[in-house]
């Protein structure tokens, strides 16, 4: 198992330097940054001292040198529009982030598989009927729009909600429900699927006939092995998770990673942009490392070494 992490970690080092490539790579092999910088109509100083300010005049191999020296240093420049250090402008933005992805999981986790065993529980009932409408109305829908029409209702209509902002708990529900819909539809899918394989299998037919109750076999024996694929998908979602929050953070003017990016990117500032594509590669790469390792947890059949 030690021998897997590290071969894994290995592994993530070089995807991270491969995306660090790419990002690089991705804003200096297009149109001249300077252009991008620079106001409408600028003469050729004004472009040359934006060129020397940002280190554009040098070879594109010393760039990426001093720009990998750089983020290991947890130096990623300076905003071009904030025209403050881009590190210290991502951690500030970092926990809202972290904040309404963390509710968002947790919401979609737990409706998706509280929906899902039900689902699997009431196979042909109208509770299974209505949870498959359920999950596939979800599916349907995309995460903006649930945002706009949770809007409608809660805050302009029943005006029990803050359209948007930042603060309180009550700022905090319906950008995390938003979010965390569209996933949950989809672990309901999932739970129910695995569980119902689960629940075909031999082992559990043993458990049944040494007598045990259903819900012992269900909560304590099946789920757990039934939760493998959940898991898988929701490690894997984190980062489809965190891009869709920018639409959401616009639509309720959330402070996080998401806004800034998209702020990033309309404002020309590629610094803040590189920094927080690579901010979420590093943290995906530590994700499916944790993932991976609760395979071994969940299912001990599985064996690394």
């Amino acid at each position: 198992m030690k021998r897997y992490i590290i071969r894994r970690f290995i592994f993530g080092i070089i995807v991270v330097g491969i995306v660090s490539l790419m990002i690089f790579l991705a804003t200096r092999i297009g149109p001249d940054p300077a252009f991008m910088i620079a106001s409408p109509g600028a003469d050729e100083a004004e472009l040359n001292s934006i060129r020397d300010r940002f280190g554009l005049n040098e070879p594109l191999p010393v760039q990426y040198f001093i720009f990998i020296k750089k983020a290991l240093q947890a130096d990623f420049g300076e905003s071009i529009y904030y025209g403050l250090p881009v590190a210290e402008i991502v951690w500030q933005r970092l926990p809202p982030t972290l904040m309404l992805v963390g509710a968002a999981k947790f919401i979609s986790l737990f409706f998706g598989i509280l929906a899902g065993v039900l689902a699997a529980r009431r196979r042909g009932s109208f509770t299974n009927n209505f949870l498959r409408w359920f999950s596939f109305l979800g599916l349907s829908m995309p995460n903006f729009w649930i945002a706009m029409l949770f809007i409608l209702i809660f805050s302009v209509k029943l005006k029990v909600l803050p359209t948007g902002g930042y603060g309180t708990f009550w700022h905090l529900l319906m950008p995390a429900f938003s979010l965390g819909w569209y996933f949950s539809a989809g672990y309901t899918r999932i739970t129910e699927s695995s569980l119902l394989q689960v629940l075909n299998s031999e082992y559990i037919k043993l458990c049944r006939v040494k007598g045990l109750s259903e819900l012992s076999v269900v909560a304590k024996h099946a789920l757990k092995n039934s939760l493998i694929p959940v898991v898988t998908l929701a490690g894997m979602n984190i980062v489809i998770m965190v891009s869709s929050a920018v639409a959401i953070e616009m639509v309720f003017a959330w402070p996080g990673l998401g806004l800034l990016m998209y702020h990033g990117a309309i404002y020309r500032d590629f610094n803040v942009v590189q920094a927080v594509i690579l901010f979420i590669s590093v943290s995906m790469v530590f994700i499916n490392l944790a993932v991976d390792i609760l395979y071994a947890y969940l299912d001990p059949r599985i064996r690394y070494d």
